[in-house]
């Protein structure tokens, strides 16, 4: 029913408490210094529809409980007022914390939690759901390339791969200012590593240097032969970038493909 109602959103970690509580609950003409006329809380602007607390696990222990009042009496006072306004809104809290941590550890009131916690969803992180990176990432790129004018067609292989891999402690934010930052920096139509972040480049490297261990007994020509297809496989079957990365000719890397029974051209 509150779909086509107002939908307020607010960042509590964005604001002081006092501020906090201006945005939420509204204010009377002089209530503070700068109060130079009434003004509407969110809650009242979100009446009838919705109002989403972001970052909810910052706001401070009396914030807390001036909104779990709110909450359960559904009904608010503006800050230097004395009446008190009914509200119906709906009410969406997100945050990154462990809440039942904070609520053992003395920083979260148990029951504001459970007055919040009526239906929870849990978000994977972005390194649960790898599958999702391509997606996000293409999302992202047009969006900073539409914003920076530049005619962005997409990545290299070799770049995407590193962005697939890569562990994203930082989740959808980190890739966001990471394909920012990559738009930014591009003078090209293909985002390759020379663009990421040199973070999500030295762990693809590391990995790499991990991963290649030549097996016990072999030859020569059998460790060059598994280092030139890693190689191949890494830079997406771009055999001039793996030619200039192994520090041979492409030529020579054309012979050497021949000579492994490999597609050479």
């Amino acid at each position: 029913r509150r779909k086509n109602g107002p939908w307020v959103a607010v960042n509590c970690a964005a604001l002081s408490e006092n501020l906090l509580e201006s945005e939420l609950f509204g204010h009377e003409k002089g209530a503070f210094t700068g109060a130079d006329r009434r003004r509407d809380g969110r809650f009242l602007q979100a009446d009838g529809g919705t109002l989403f607390l972001d970052e909810i696990g910052e706001i401070s222990l009396l914030m807390q409980v001036k909104l779990l009042r709110a909450i359960q009496q559904r009904e608010i006072q503006r800050v230097g007022g004395d009446a008190t306004l009914k509200v119906d809104v709906r009410l969406v809290a997100a945050t990154n914390r462990d809440l039942l941590a904070e609520v053992a550890a003395g920083r979260f009131r148990e029951d504001l939690y459970y007055r919040l916690n009526v239906v929870s969803l849990q978000v994977p992180s972005l390194q649960e759901r790898r599958e999702d990176i391509p997606l996000l990432a293409e999302h992202f790129l047009r969006i900073f390339g539409e914003r920076n004018r530049k005619d962005v067609k997409g990545f290299t292989p070799r770049a995407m791969d590193m962005l697939v891999k890569y562990p994203w402690p930082g989740n959808v934010r980190e890739l966001e200012n990471a394909i920012e930052r990559a738009v930014v920096l591009l003078f090209g139509s293909y985002i390759s590593e020379r663009e990421l972040p040199l973070a999500v480049t030295q762990a693809a490297e590391r990995a790499e240097e991990t991963s290649f261990s030549p097996l016990e007994g072999a030859t020569l020509e059998e460790v060059e032969r598994e280092a030139i297809l890693r190689m191949l496989d890494c830079v997406g079957d771009n055999k001039s970038e793996a030619a200039k990365r192994l520090g041979i000719s492409r030529k020579t890397l054309h012979t050497k493909l021949k000579r492994y029974g490999q597609e050479g051209d």
